[in-house]
């Protein structure tokens, strides 16, 4: 995804990222917009839109990780969270790294398993967007690269022979599966969902190299049976890599079939947890430079695609927490205005990143994130629906109400009483159906106006009064047919149209305490009858228009019959009002936080959801129900003048249940890698083997970076032994270790000091140079053991296209030296251990991201069958000795039965991002590595605990690993479990056996 400091960067070198305001325009012909449809099976496109089985359709995607939810019966959760909001696609990267833990070793099962979660996505009823690499970024390690490949010299992203050879190892593996989940099928019986593939991702570097890479990579996915369009996303609107026959001067084509590109605009959340606002809505089409040629200038032949847009942000080590402050940032109204332009310009097909971010745990995350990766995305880390779903559940409700929608051009110009106004004025060229944007002007004004916009409609000349207070975004629909009504305008926003049993239903809303207007088209005067609210009507018997005036007050309720068309029943909401509404297939429901499902088996109704408290219910049904029944229970029900059936009580809401404390804590210290007798003799000889990192070392030393040794995540341990001797006052170490980074020296076991890498935000420091004063002992003459363990918090990135990911990690170079003068360096020879068995480890369980090589994951003091019975009693907040700590503590939970709950662990005071303590935690829950807590580093003090990791109704165990100075005050702060949220509903979750 596009990175802080890239994007101030390309917005002011391209020409093609202008955000100039929308201006007079004249209205084109339709023809400016057309170009061959090009068919790839079902999947098909032209210039204005993508196409499924010939059907026009504007692609509504939101991107979610499966690699961050290691718990594969909640990707079910999310998805089905995304199909209720309204999405009709769901776009996912895939990580190389997560599957391949070893050249030529690759690992689709469990929580890895591809098939399961693509299958489960064409079973929820969504599209799907796949992005499977061979590059990801995505704030990973490596961005999505394994750690085998930085061993590897020849240059990445790039058509050396080498590197193809690797890359084809994960293409091969990767694509087989989604060949099997295409749309299209993939000539075998198999057939599923997919309906685009990204072959590489925001690929900058662009010469002949970089072209051939290009062209293997399109060649490989056709040859591997990949039968639908395929794209790159471009790292901003830069033309890069477009279709070959693209037209536009100063584009890079390459080796794609639809051009598409990301966008991070709005503003952004200071490191102090403040807002900014940013500059207005960019005209990324139609209204933009070169809008003329068609939906995206730099592909006029494909249609305006942005593979991302920004859903959040991501955060970084060291700020003061800026999640809930993205989630308001790109909250309400930014989803209007910002997604709103998009769609005004022929941006057809969008993709929200990210929709769930989830949790980048073990050691998935790059150096520049810490473990949450919530990003102040619609759906939260802990599964919440935020208010900005709701926002965007109502723009989907609009988009698929009107399908006329898909593949609009623009129209004429309307004229706007106010100069603090503009409005986007676009229609169907096959329906000529009407879509005008409102937004101030520029779109991120703040003013309160009242005016008119007048414009010639499909049914005539029309002045609409209108209200646009403060920062926001409207959608007026015009000259349309819905439901069997003819909608001549409205200047509340569509959200809903269902042809019910009774009589068919328009769900219109509008802000709180605004007035509204809506006027329907009649061949003679209807009946109108106010059910509910205060609602005014006119009939113009001349041209048939029938007028409702309002004000958007709760829920109104109209019934229209007669006038020679069909019942309805309008309902008109305020927008909070309207957002309790779900569709879900023919079914409309009021009430529940979630509608997930509704389906109908012989005459019964049949609705599945969550509740969060005490919830009246309310529905409309397209074909009669004889009976309801929510999460399989009968609801008693009454039919009502409105034509729905209502509960006779209200849907319960979940129960309240207890935490346990956490207590009887064991404790052992660890660290005896650092003490003189300590048996290395199985470790590894560090030796001058082949050094592929792009990190200057000096001359004259060997390989010591930890990768060259098959280790590649979490911490690594070397010792060095010496003779002691005048010349060893001082110990100098040269070391790469990521974000927030650290190392530890011991001299024959004794504590020498602790470095660690400033966070530094945007970007973290992730090499340094720590130096000690050795202790007097190490001038003794004799045999002398310095034992260093270094934390890597993650490799770099590749975005750039130059080996990022290859600076070094672990040990760099150590210098035992005099303080001052010409003494010599004294000869050090070393040894290294990382994980157990570095790339042949043995929990495939859990995977490559889970494990580092402290001596207690190497012998198993994480896991839940560990016996800890001869460790010592122990308590949170006592005295620690230097180098690591471990604490464990079991309990039982027990979570009601059908109830969904998101349970975490917190650390001492919430309320602040960072303490005065400097000390640091691994988090093992069940075996499972969930999170790294740095006291004194911050934001990150709750960490979120999946269920299926956390037993929610039995045994679990926790282990901290405490790494600390032994400073006086550096210790354990207060550990506890918290409810993050608690509904009645939820899926099915299969309790893992804890005791793998």
């Amino acid at each position: 995804m596009r990175r802080a400091l890239l994007f101030a960067a390309a917005v002011a070198a391209a020409p093609l990222l202008s955000s100039a305001p929308v201006t007079a325009q004249e209205a084109r012909s339709t023809a400016d917009f057309t170009a061959p449809a090009q068919t790839f099976g079902r999947v098909s496109f032209d210039a204005r839109s993508l196409m499924i089985d010939g059907k026009r359709l504007v692609i509504w995607s939101s991107e979610m990780h499966p690699f961050r939810l290691p718990s594969p019966e909640l990707w079910r959760d999310i998805l089905q969270k995304m199909k209720a909001s309204g999405f009709n696609t769901v776009a996912f990267y895939f990580d190389w790294g997560y599957h391949s833990p070893k050249q030529g070793v690759y690992d689709f099962t469990g929580i890895r398993d591809l098939d399961r979660l693509l299958r489960m996505s064409a079973e929820e009823g969504l599209y799907v967007i796949v992005r499977p690499g061979p590059y990801a970024n995505a704030e990973l390690t490596r961005g999505g690269f394994p750690g085998w490949l930085v061993n590897q010299r020849a240059p990445s992203r790039t058509d050396s022979p080498e590197y193809l050879a690797a890359a084809d190892e994960w293409l091969t593996q990767v694509n087989a599966i989604i060949a099997r989940h295409q749309i299209n099928g993939d000539g075998r019986g198999n057939q599923g969902s997919v309906i685009l593939y990204q072959i590489e991702n925001e690929l900058a570097a662009t010469t002949p190299a970089h072209r051939r890479y290009m062209d293997h990579l399109y060649a490989k996915a056709r040859a591997d049976g990949i039968n639908v369009p395929i794209f790159h996303n471009d790292q901003g609107r830069n033309g890069y890599w477009t279709p070959e026959d693209s037209p536009v001067d100063k584009v890079v084509p390459g080796p794609v079939d639809l051009y598409a590109f990301d966008g991070y605009p709005g503003g952004t959340c200071t490191v102090q947890g403040r807002t900014t606002r940013g500059a207005a809505a960019p005209d990324w089409g139609f209204y933009g430079p070169g809008g003329a040629k068609g939906g995206a200038s730099a592909s006029p032949a494909t249609p305006g695609f942005m593979a991302e847009i920004g859903g959040g942000w991501f955060d970084y080590w060291g700020s003061n927490g800026g999640y809930e402050c993205n989630a308001v940032q790109r909250g309400e109204r930014f989803q209007r205005v910002f997604y709103g332009v998009n769609l005004a310009n022929g941006i057809s097909l969008q993709s929200i990143y990210v929709g769930f971010g989830g949790t980048s745990w073990g050691w998935l995350a790059a150096p520049v994130v810490f473990t949450s990766y919530d990003y102040g995305a619609a759906i939260s880390e802990t599964r919440e629906l935020r208010p900005k779903a709701e926002e965007m559940k109502q723009l989907a409700g609009l988009i698929a109400s009107v399908p006329d929608l898909a593949g609009m051009v623009p129209a004429g110009v309307p004229a706007i009483s106010s100069p603090n106004i503009q409005v986007y004025h676009n229609r169907s060229p096959e329906t000529d159906a009407r879509f005008l944007l409102v937004t101030h002007k520029p779109s991120n004004g703040q003013t309160n106006d009242q005016f008119t916009v007048t414009a010639d409609l499909p049914d005539g000349r029309y002045v609409m009064p209108m209200t646009l207070n403060g920062f926001d975004a409207k959608w007026l629909v015009a000259g349309v047919d819905l439901a069997g009504q003819r909608l001549v305008y409205s200047t509340s926003e569509l959200q809903a149209v269902l042809p019910a049993s009774r009589h068919d239903v328009l769900l219109m809303y509008g802000r709180a305490g605004e007035p509204g207007e809506t006027v329907l088209r009649f061949a003679a005067q209807p009946d109108i009858t106010v059910l509910e609210g205060d609602v005014r009507s006119t009939f113009d018997a001349a041209s048939g228009d029938l007028k409702l005036d309002y004000e958007h007050v709760g829920l109104s309720r109209v019934r229209i019959s007669g006038g020679g068309r069909p019942d309805l029943l309008l309902l008109i909401g305020e927008e909070k009002e309207a957002a309790r509404f779900w569709r879900q297939g023919d079914v409309l429901v009021r009430g529940p936080a979630l509608l997930r499902h509704a389906g109908t088996e012989r005459g019964r109704l049949l609705l599945t959801g969550d509740t969060r408290e005490s919830t009246p219910l309310e529905l409309w049904s397209a074909a009669p129900a004889s009976s309801v029944r929510w999460n399989g229970a009968v609801v008693a029900t009454r039919a009502t003048a409105s034509g729905s059936l209502e509960a006779l009580t209200p849907l319960a809401g979940p129960a309240a249940f207890a935490l346990p404390v956490l207590s009887d804590w064991r404790v052992a210290p660890e660290s005896p890698e650092a003490r003189l007798e300590f048996d290395d003799h199985d470790w590894q000889t560090i030796d001058n083997r082949a050094y592929a990192s792009n990190t200057l070392r000096p001359d004259g030393q060997p390989n010591m970076l930890m990768d060259a040794y098959g280790f590649h995540e979490g911490d690594v341990w070397y010792r060095g032994r010496f003779e002691g001797g005048p010349e060893a006052e001082t110990i100098n170490l040269f070391y790469g270790a990521g974000g927030a980074g650290m190392a530890q020296v011991f001299l024959d076991g004794v504590f020498v000091g602790q470095h660690e890498l400033p966070s530094g935000i945007p970007r973290p420091i992730t090499t340094g140079v720590a130096a000690f004063d050795l202790p007097e002992a190490a001038r003794t003459p004799g045999p002398h053991v310095v034992s260093v363990m270094v934390r890597n918090n993650g490799h770099n990135w590749n975005l750039d296209a130059n080996d990022f990911h290859k600076e070094a990690r672990g040990l760099v170079s150590v210098s035992v030296a005099p303080r001052v003068g010409p003494g010599f360096a004294v000869p050090i020879s070393w040894k290294i251990q990382g994980r157990a068995g570095g790339e042949d480890f043995a929990d495939t369980l859990r995977g490559v991201p889970n494990n580092g090589g402290l001596f207690g994951e190497r012998h198993g003091w994480h896991l839940p069958e560990f016996k800890d019975g001869d460790w010592r009693p122990g308590m949170v907040g006592e005295p620690l000795q230097p180098g690591v700590t471990w604490y464990r503590t079991r309990f039982d939970l027990d979570v009601p039965a059908g109830q969904d709950a998101s349970i975490g662990l917190a650390f001492g005071d919430t309320d602040t991002p960072r303490s005065d303590r400097a000390y640091r935690v691994l988090i093992f829950v069940n075996g499972w590595h969930m999170g790294q807590f740095i006291a004194n580093v911050g934001p990150q003090r709750v960490f979120s605990l999946p269920e299926h990791i956390l037993n929610h109704r039995g045994r679990n165990s926790i282990a901290l690993v405490v790494s600390t100075d032994g400073a006086p005050g550096n210790v354990l702060e207060d550990v506890r479990l918290v409810t993050l949220r608690n509904v009645r509903g939820g899926v099915d979750v299969t309790t893992r056996a804890q005791a793998q």
